[in-house]
This record gives C-alpha cells, structure tokens and sequence, in this order.
C-alpha cells in the first residue's frame, strides 16, 4: 500500500524512517507530554485517600477544608505553602453525573475556586475576580452532557470525568480562622437529581511484576489517557504514541517485549532529565532580580468555562511550546493558577545579582504598593541544595517569630511620609520596634522571597508598573 501525504507526515512527526522507530526519542518526548497528567492525578488519588498538608482526605465530590493557614510543616501538592490563605480541596468524579456547587455570599472576601481538569488545564474559575462574592449556583457538567440547567444555575462543562477544585480563602491569621471555616461549611457540592452516583474512579492499571517505575508510568499514562481523552487537536497529536503501545486496549507493559522496555526505561530518564532541566517557568522574564512567573499555566488553549480569559495574551498558541510549559509547571508548581488570578513573583538573587544569603540584610524598598484588587504578600522559604538551579524547598522557614510572610494586611507596617514601605529581611529582629514592625525574618544560607499578588492589575503585567529590586543593607 503507497501511503499519502498525511501518513508520511504522520511517520516523519513520529521518528519513522525506513520502517524504524526512535522508539526511546519517542518514549521521552511521551514521558513530556504524560507526566503532568501521571502526576495530577497521582496526587487526586492521594488527595482522596491520605489528605495532603493540613487538608484531610476526602472521598470524590466531597469538599475537605483545610483548618489554618499554611504552616512550616505542611507538605503541599507541588506549588509553595501559603500563610496568607487557607484551603479547600475538592476531588470530582462526574462518571456518576453532574454535581451541583453552591458557594456563600463571603461579604467581600476575597476568594477563589479554582477548577483543574485531569491534563491539569485550568479551566473555570469561581471567586471575587472571577463572579463576585454573592451566593451562587453552579452546574458542574461532564462530558458530553445535554440536559437542561436549572434555573438560577451556571453552567460549567468539565472537560475530562475526572477533575479538582482548588480553594483559597484569604485569612488574615488564627483569629479569623472561625470566620473562615463558616464559609468553606457553606460551600456545598452535592449531586444533580439526574445523577446515577455510579462513579468510576481512576482507571485501574497493571502494576508490573518487578515493580518498574518507568514501565508503570507508562501503563498509567496509557489508562489515563483513554478513560480522560484531551481535546482534538491533542488527541490527534497522541496517535504518534502507537508504536509505544499507549494507544492499546490492554496492556501491552506486563510484561513488555524486551525492545520496548529498554526503549521505555531509557525515554524516562530522558523525559525526566529535560523536564527537570528545563528551565523553570519565568527563568527568562526578570524584572530587578525578581523572576516573573506570571505566564506559567499559560498553556490552555482549548477549555474557556466561567472565569477564564480567552486572551492572546493568557494563551500560548504554541502546542509544542505549551507542553513542556505544560510539564515544568507541573513540577514547580501543581495546580498553580493564571497569573491574572494571582500573579508570583520569586527571587533567588538581590537587584546586583548576588545570592540572597541569610548572613546578610536586605531591604525591598516599595516606592507604591503593588497595584492589586484583592491583596498582595512577601512569603519567604528557604532554598536547601546549592547551584546554579537550586531546588526550592516548598515549606515556609520556620523562625522563633512564626513571621513567615508579610503584606499589605500584616498589622502596623510603618510606611513613609511619601507613602514608600520599606521591608527589612534579615535573621535578627532589629532593635527598633518601628523597623520591627516591617521585618520579614530570613533562614540561615540561601533563601528564596516569593511575592504574590492576588487579582493583579493590568500595570503588573503591561510594564507600567515595577517591582523593586531586593539590595543589601
């Protein structure tokens, strides 16, 4: 059989040539594309059975609420612990039917729901920016659903069965804490009248004999990607996965045949090694030292439901570019959200381009305020392994003061007569109860400040406005 244009643009696109197969170009360029689902829903199933950090687990479609604000012993699901918000966590399962989500009127506190589907897009949004803060309804619909709203309802479609909210409330610490658990009480999810409540879960795979990794990976990716197919324009791009029998029915990996398992094992580790090599999301966009992860989860392109911005500007045209976005956001920073939501900032270095070490004092010198809807903080972790690319420790720094962040809502900040704010970050509490008041205690060594700024103005990202840069006392 002569094959046509397509099929020899197919088998060109996949690494065919004269009836061969880069069967391990081809398993690491899978491993890019697979890992950011494989790891979702990794942690949807421990979500669910162990709880992660201060969130309980909870069964699918079922809320679990976080009891506090982070806390230097939370463990997170990728992205940085925050003592700013306390969180929700919900795990959905829409194999059954839809779900009906009602939130509270929360009189003007900022909050946000946050929807993730299984191949981590994010794909609505609920909250302050998004709908404002009034009691609402909302029908969460799975795929394929064509029945009618009901009244007073919005509908959000659910791109795959499988999906998450992510909640945060903003909390201003342990005395509104209270104030907070009413409202996460409130927000309710409870299935629709037409819903069977017959749920399929995640798709069961076959744990291989030997206890691989790399060959379990792969079989996860090959059930997931069936039961949670992506939208068209991915799925046609799946096709050139074949050979590595990621389109099968049943498991081709239980075990392999001894070509494609070498293939396998040695595309892990190039997959891996270019994702954890890659370089982070916002290594190239600086601003005086500060590294601008603003466009970080950028690589949606196919699902627009309530809250999203269908822009140019929030959208990476670029399928290949988005995938790899697409997997080093997994790795940095799971379910993180749209820079318009909440915009992060981090820094590694001082405006001069030296480490920020510990042994010294630094001020960061805001001349305004960052121009934000909702509000805006300073939260400092550590960073553990030196090197040019350090690994960021996720925790919050543990310091006799448990003063982990500081913002525009920490009480008493001493501003200037100009209206500038001066922040001092240095390990020892300075003398003057004034200059106190405005200190953000740092870590012994390396040290990594992360600026967030929640529903961000337009002046954060046209240039208008500038961070400041961190100097050395």
């Amino acid at each position: 059989m002569i094959a046509n244009d397509d099929e020899l643009d197919h088998e060109k696109a996949a690494g065919m040539t004269d009836g061969t197969t880069d069967l391990q170009a081809l398993a690491a360029e899978a491993y890019i594309y697979g890992y950011p689902m494989v790891l979702n829903l990794d942690e949807v199933d421990r979500a669910s059975r162990k709880g992660i950090g201060s969130v309980p687990p909870a069964p699918f479609n079922e809320f679990s609420h976080g009891g506090k604000p982070a806390d230097p012993q939370d463990q997170s699901a990728g992205a940085d612990a925050d003592d700013g918000t306390v969180c929700s966590l919900a795990q959905l399962d829409l194999s059954g039917g839809a779900l009906l989500l009602t939130v509270p009127d929360t009189e003007g506190r900022y909050y946000v729901l946050q929807f993730v589907d299984a191949w981590t897009n994010n794909f609505a949004y609920v909250g302050r920016r998004a709908t404002g803060t009034g009691e609402a309804s909302y029908l969460l619909t799975p795929p394929g659903w064509d029945e009618e709203v009901p009244l007073g309802a919005t509908r959000i479609a659910v791109p795959t069965e499988v999906a998450t909210i992510v909640g945060r409330w903003a909390c201003t610490g342990p005395d509104d804490v209270a104030a907070v658990r009413a409202l996460q009480e409130d927000t309710l999810l409870e299935p629709y009248w037409t819903a069977s409540g017959e749920l399929h879960g995640l798709p069961t795979h076959t744990y291989v004999p030997d206890g691989e990794p790399e060959i379990l990976f792969y079989e996860k990716l090959r059930a997931r990607m069936a039961a949670f197919p992506p939208a068209q324009p991915d799925l046609a791009y799946q096709q050139r996965f074949a050979p590595l029998g990621l389109l099968d029915a049943q498991s081709p990996y239980a075990p392999p045949e001894p070509e494609l398992a070498e293939a396998l094992r040695a595309g892990f580790a190039a997959g891996k090694e270019q994702v954890e090599q890659a370089p982070a999301p916002g290594a190239g966009t600086q601003q005086n030292g500060w590294r601008l992860t603003y466009h970080s989860f950028d690589y949606n392109a196919d699902h627009f439901e309530v809250g999203t911005l269908k822009d140019p500007q929030w959208v990476c045209a670029d399928r290949e570019m988005g995938r790899m976005l697409r997997a080093t956001s997994a790795h940095t920073a799971l379910w993180g959200k749209h820079g318009y939501e909440a915009a992060y900032a981090q820094a590694w270095d001082d405006g001069d381009g030296r480490p920020l070490e510990g042994a010294q004092s630094y001020t960061l010198r805001f001349e305004k305020p960052p121009p934000v809807d909702a509000f805006w903080s300073v939260t400092m972790y550590g960073l553990p392994d030196p090197g040019p690319k350090p690994d960021p420790d996720r925790h919050l720094v543990a310091d006799p003061a448990e003063r982990h962040s500081i913002g525009d809502r920490t009480p008493g900040l001493n501003y200037d007569d100009d209206g500038s704010l001066t922040l001092l970050l240095q390990p020892q509490r300075p003398a003057d109860d004034k200059t106190a008041a405005n200190w953000l205690p740092t870590p012994e060594g390396r040290f990594r400040p992360v600026l967030r700024m929640y529903t961000p103005r337009a002046a954060i990202f046209d240039g208008t406005y500038e961070l400041p840069p961190i100097r050395r006392a």
